[in-house]
């Protein structure tokens, strides 16, 4: 498979490029770019286990100059304090802004690696090369960077956008189930927001999806790049249509929060909060009974959760509350009328509080 996606973005363009193999291959994509030798490939230990000597080998090959800095694995790395060793890999060798960084890995690399970049002599190139379904999909594309705070998910960052995407579906074969399958919350929301057909689809061959069919696989990918670049090309910051994006994540993210970023992966946290976010449609008028049943059903045949866990209602509207996404101290909401559209509301806080607290219909 070979695709290109363009990331329409006026002076800030890029492409998406998905190949097979492509992991052997970085360094021929750079050389266009004519800029300096000097890189430093981000990424963790797990990763780096498998593809870093990859990686290295292709840099090397077209005379860049690569250095590994390997960060430890998992959410909790999303920090302030990963971003200073960073940045301190880069000033103790006295990079310069023609530097390059490389982010090899998932979303917490993608985006702690983009938010190093984007603030170090403000501003060096930076290329994502996600290895996670969720980074292929979702994290790599559209230049959101940023960590994690205490108080909430990615309050810190700026939008950034990487000089390339390159994703090689093949690493997904290195990656545990559990992740993958937290990946296809992703894949998912995007038939939700804006391709009922593609919704269709995944409730059909979910199974060839679960098996990592290559046919199936590179479907998905292609098409939910082509989502999030289109909806990306029209709205880069957030003003309007991008908040879409957000389908699932006002609840997803206070239940990564309120999990200490352990509890749930972050696709995990996504797939409940679309269910929630359905039933709240329903409960407002906005979507028959089907809508919220059709997701929630397709969410449990991927095997994500999709029931709440017993936290308090209270204390999810609170972490809900430090939401980069409430507005006038209003919690706004993502919300399907009907597989294929949705549209952002604010919701009064009894109405939040009525779905989160009224039992859970099963499919």
């Amino acid at each position: 498979m070979n695709d290109r996606i363009c990331m329409d973005l006026a002076e800030h363009s890029y492409e998406v490029i998905v190949q097979d193999g492509l992991l052997d291959r970085i360094g021929e994509f750079l050389v266009p770019f004519k800029l300096g030798p000097q890189t430093v490939v981000v990424t963790n230990p797990v990763v780096k286990r498998h593809y870093g000597a990859r990686v290295v080998h292709s840099l090397r090959a077209v005379g860049l100059k690569p250095t590994v800095l390997a960060l430890p694995d998992g959410e909790r790395t999303k920090s302030l304090k990963s971003v200073a060793m960073v940045l301190n890999a880069l000033l103790r060798r006295r990079y310069e802004r023609k530097a390059w960084l490389v982010a090899l890995g998932g979303g917490v690399i993608g985006d702690l690696a983009g938010f190093a970049a984007s603030i170090y002599l403000r501003g060096i190139p930076f290329v994502q090369v996600p290895t996670t379904l969720v980074a292929q999909v979702d994290s790599s594309i559209g230049g959101k960077t940023g960590v994690n705070h205490l108080l909430g998910k990615n309050l810190i960052g700026t939008f950034y956008q990487p000089k390339l995407v390159l994703i090689d579906p093949s690493a997904l074969r290195t990656l545990p189930p559990r992740e993958y399958r937290a990946g296809l919350a992703e894949v998912i929301k995007y038939g939700v927001i804006a391709d009922a057909e593609f919704f269709t689809f995944l409730e059909q061959d979910m199974d060839q999806i679960l098996k990592l069919e290559p046919a199936a696989l590179h479907r998905i990918i292609r098409t939910s790049c082509a989502i999030k670049a289109a909806v990306v090309s029209a709205d880069e910051r957030e003003g309007d249509r991008r908040r879409i994006l957000n389908f699932g994540h006002t609840v997803g993210h206070a239940l990564e929060t309120l999990g200490s970023y352990r509890r749930y992966k972050h696709g995990e946290a996504v797939a409940i909060g679309m269910v929630v976010a359905a039933r709240l449609a329903e409960r407002l008028g906005l979507a028959d009974a089907s809508v919220a049943t059709r997701i929630r059903a397709l969410t449990e045949r991927t095997r994500l959760p999709s029931d709440l866990p017993p936290h308090s209602a209270s204390a999810l509207i609170r972490a809900m509350r430090q939401d980069k996404k409430v507005q006038d101290r209003r919690i706004h909401f993502v919300l399907p009328d009907r597989i294929g559209h949705v549209v952002v509301r604010p919701v009064e806080e009894p109405a939040i509080r009525h779905v989160l607290t009224s039992k859970q219909p099963t499919t």
